[in-house]
């Protein structure tokens, strides 16, 4: 919510010296936080002022560029000369002139300067040039009565002002109005609050447009005032379409902006119909299978029949508390106008606004929460705004339906809020707190019962009235107690070695990187899967954060890839990041949607049982993705580009940091490059892949060739982990060394010569390294040459020289029977 300082102070009497960023801090302190502080204006200085054009000789030069050669009162008694290339004003206009010495934004500094065969002693302004927004097809051309030749243009323009950009949470709605924030200002400065809802009584209901509301539930009131004989041509007034600019909204007409001023000085979002456009009674109700609506936005919409409608009978005219529509828009020729101010039920609201993807500041404040006992008033403030400036009449009553609800008493104990905020809060002191903030209290025998007014919705609770003593009392009072942990607890085993397989990709130089866990249809598409691929079988979020990522992830590989590709945009070359995080896999039993369970008690066995079962299997993964050199060039040397041996290193880091043994064998299973792919294997079961990203995936996902990629299921190696703790065998006898050299074929894969090694050494061979990779002549054509080295010990014995000979012969042969291999002499 932007909320202009010059704008609360109309309801709160601010302290003369308070600084804007010392009533960001107060407010912060009561829970509203700052997101920006903006100076506007800051960026004008030195003479700017209205200036009224006397006369002006149109010139046209050589380039076929018509210039106006103007002499401008300014006060000064004597006309300045100006030349100005705009031609939309006229003699005698009042426009804003920067004079010699003035600085516009940009900055754009003022002077005197030749141009077009003349001295220019100024500039005549438009909207944009001013910062007043971005309006740059003409001057800026004032209304006679704002202002007279030398006045200060910064003041008639109410350019310069403090505002406040104020995060608001859901359960703060009352804040999405200057009038809430102002009632937060005045707790904040411990000054007098000036309700604007007072200034006003709420109009007499009586005979007035017909209205019918069909669907009491999701309308609660409905007000409809009408405005008769207004001017459409009538200018909204300055200081009224700046502080509407300054609130974040664009100023249109008069109708219009009087509708948004008043939304947004008192949070009732308001509606006007063109009346004359209206066809018989406005009614309230549902909409009908295969109804439409053309929106105010110009866009045809298919209504679905859990839509609340207001309709006349043509049908659809608006969508109730989101967006009008285009058959009854206020515009040039309207001179009747009825108008709107209702209650919508939250839920329904905030429904309509997304499955439409139509947000509005309409509906931001309707589905969550705003004042049902202001409309009448917030109808009768908008008619007299239209009324005091566009002329016309206001109806003598107007058609009210509906009443508000009355607010449920909440009685508790006075000393609670003392016990929760673990500071003393006496009874008196908890009482006016609550009283500030608007409920009606009553104090007896050491409770309170409390009436929470009615802009609180989120008052419905004790604990919610605790909240609120609390955060009067101050925050800033709630003492730091660190709870004592309970003895005998601490991380499980899987949770600690969950956290080293995070350290040991840190120590190897990832980034941790945790994403979103939702992803898109088209990821899957990006990715190359297939269409049987199970990692396409995902869930739908009932109600996603992003209609763009509605899907949960059954793979890591889109959102690290995302953020890896976003690295790289911004300018960094060499990525290594990591993520461990939860997929969803909906397996063959998963039942589809999860039950609603009732608030009003413990759900039972049966409804436990039944909602565990729409629960998907949710495994820990983990993934990493890497592009760039992983050592950088310097003095010592070129540098080293990182590949796919690097995906296959980070698993076997994991790997080696929870005591596990990983066997990697060749693969072909996208994204991965068909030929530079492992799959990962632990106990001769899968637990994922790794090596190089396929070309076209890297060039659809817009990484770097040759970006590395691994995902494994960490669930399954820690439970591995976890199954088969073993002490290390040591021996304290000397070891024997062997070396071999074997040639095979070049499709072997070295994991497989390897595993024969090891099969034929059998429990001597203490480890077996591959040192040496050779392919050449001597090699032979289709063949290459592996290097082993073997270190053979006993745990009891000194090996002999026989005996090592015995099983690296053992090993060579059962290498040799496994996968053709021949030694090297």
């Amino acid at each position: 919510m932007r909320a202009p300082v010059s704008w609360l102070r109309d309801f709160v009497d601010l302290p003369d010296g308070l600084d804007a960023g010392e009533l960001a801090d107060r407010l912060t302190a009561l829970g509203l936080k700052l997101e920006t502080l903006e100076s506007t204006g800051s960026d004008v200085s030195g003479p700017v002022v209205v200036g009224a054009v006397v006369d002006f000789e149109e010139e046209t030069h050589s380039n076929g560029k018509t210039v106006r050669w103007c002499q401008v009162d300014v006060g000064e008694g004597a006309p300045r000369g100006v030349v100005c290339g705009a031609r939309n004003f006229d003699r005698n206009d009042r426009v804003v002139v920067a004079l010699p010495g003035a600085v516009l934004p940009g900055p754009f500094p003022i002077a005197a300067r030749p141009t077009y065969g003349h001295v220019s002693d100024g500039m005549i302004c438009s909207a944009r040039e001013l910062g007043l927004g971005d309006d740059h097809v003409g001057i800026l051309v004032l209304d006679p009565d704002e202002g007279a030749p030398g006045d200060d243009a910064l003041v008639v323009l109410h350019l310069r002002d403090d505002v406040l950009d104020l995060e608001v949470n859901p359960d703060r709605a009352y804040a999405l109005s200057v009038r809430g924030v102002a009632r937060e200002a005045a707790i904040a400065c411990d000054r007098e609050f000036h309700d604007p809802a007072s200034a006003l009584p709420a109009v007499e209901a009586g005979a007035g447009y017909p209205v019918r509301v069909e669907d009491r539930a999701a309308c609660e009131v409905f007000v409809a005032l009408e405005v008769a004989g207004f001017d459409s041509s009538a200018r909204t007034p300055r200081w009224l379409a700046r502080r509407v600019q300054l609130a974040g909204m664009r100023p249109i007409s008069l109708a219009v902006d009087v509708t948004n001023y008043v939304m947004l000085e008192l949070g009732t979002p308001i509606h006007g119909y063109d009346r004359d456009r209206l066809r018989g009674d406005i009614v309230v109700r549902r909409a009908e299978p295969g109804e439409t609506l053309t929106t105010l936005d110009d866009v045809d919409r298919q209504l679905s029949p859990e839509d609340l409608l207001i309709a006349d009978d043509r049908g659809p005219i608006g969508l109730a508390g989101v967006m009008g529509g285009a058959e009854t828009e206020l515009g040039g020729a309207t001179s009747a106008i009825v108008i709107e101010a209702a209650h919508f039920d939250p839920v329904v609201v905030a429904r309509a606004a997304r499955r439409h993807k139509l947000p509005s500041e309409a509906s931001k404040r309707f589905e969550r929460g705003v004042d049902p006992t202001l409309s009448q008033t917030a109808a009768l403030r908008v008619a007299d705004l239209l009324v005091r400036y566009g002329g016309g009449s206001v109806a003598a009553t107007a058609t009210v339906v509906g009443a508000p609800a009355p607010r449920e008493a909440i009685t508790i104990d006075a000393q609670l809020p003392s016990r929760v905020g673990g500071f003393a809060i006496d009874d008196d002191t908890a009482r006016q707190a609550l009283t500030t903030v608007g409920c009606d209290v009553t104090a007896a025998e050491g409770r309170l019962t409390c009436i929470p007014p009615p802009w609180r919705h989120d008052l419905v609770d004790p604990n919610d009235l605790v909240e609120e003593v609390v955060r009067i009392g101050g925050y800033d009072r709630v003492p730091s107690v660190l709870p004592a942990a309970p003895a005998g607890r601490g991380l499980t085993r899987s949770q600690r070695l969950r956290r080293r397989a995070g350290v040991a990709l840190a120590a190897a130089g990832f980034v941790e990187t945790p994403c979103p866990p939702f992803v898109a249809e088209q990821d899957w598409t990006h990715l190359g899967l297939p269409a049987d691929d199970p990692r396409r079988t995902t869930l739908r979020v009932h109600n996603p954060l992003s209609e763009e990522l509605p899907l949960l992830r059954t793979t890591l590989l889109p959102g690290l890839l995302r953020a890896l590709a976003r690295n790289v945009s911004r300018g960094e070359a060499d990525v290594a990041l990591f993520e461990v995080g939860s997929v969803f896999l909906p397996g063959p039993g998963h039942r589809a949607g999860a039950p609603s369970l009732p608030v009003d008690r413990a759900p039972t066995v049966a409804e436990l049982k039944e909602l565990e079962a729409a629960l998907p299997d949710q495994p820990l993964h983990l993934g990493v993705s890497l592009c760039g050199d992983r050592v950088p060039r310097s003095w010592w040397g070129p540098a080293q580009a990182g590949c796919w041996a690097d995906a296959v290193q980070a698993v076997r880091t994991v790997a080696a940091a929870l005591r596990v043994e990983v066997r990697l064998v060749a693969a072909q299973h996208m994204p991965w490059h068909p030929g530079r792919c492992g799959e990962v294997l632990v106990a001769e079961s899968s637990v994922g892949y790794a090596g190089e990203l396929h070309p076209r995936i890297c060039r659809e996902l817009g990484v770097p060739a040759r970006t590395a990629v691994a995902e494994i299921d960490l669930s399954a190696v820690i439970a591995h982990a976890l199954g088969s703790v073993r002490a290390p065998r040591l021996s304290s006898y000397p070891v024997g060394k062997a070396d071999v050299a074997l040639v095979v074929a070049a499709d072997v894969p070295a994991a497989e010569v390897e595993a024969a090694l090891r099969a034929g050494a059998g429990e001597l061979l203490e480890s077996a390294r591959l040192f040496d990779v050779y392919v050449g002549e001597q090699a032979g054509p289709g063949r290459k040459s592996l290097a082993y080295g073997l270190r053979f010990r006993a745990p009891d014995r000194t090996l002999t020289d026989a005996e090592i000979g015995g099983a690296r012969d053992a090993a060579v042969a059962e290498a040799a029977a496994r996968v053709g291999a021949v030694q090297r002499s």
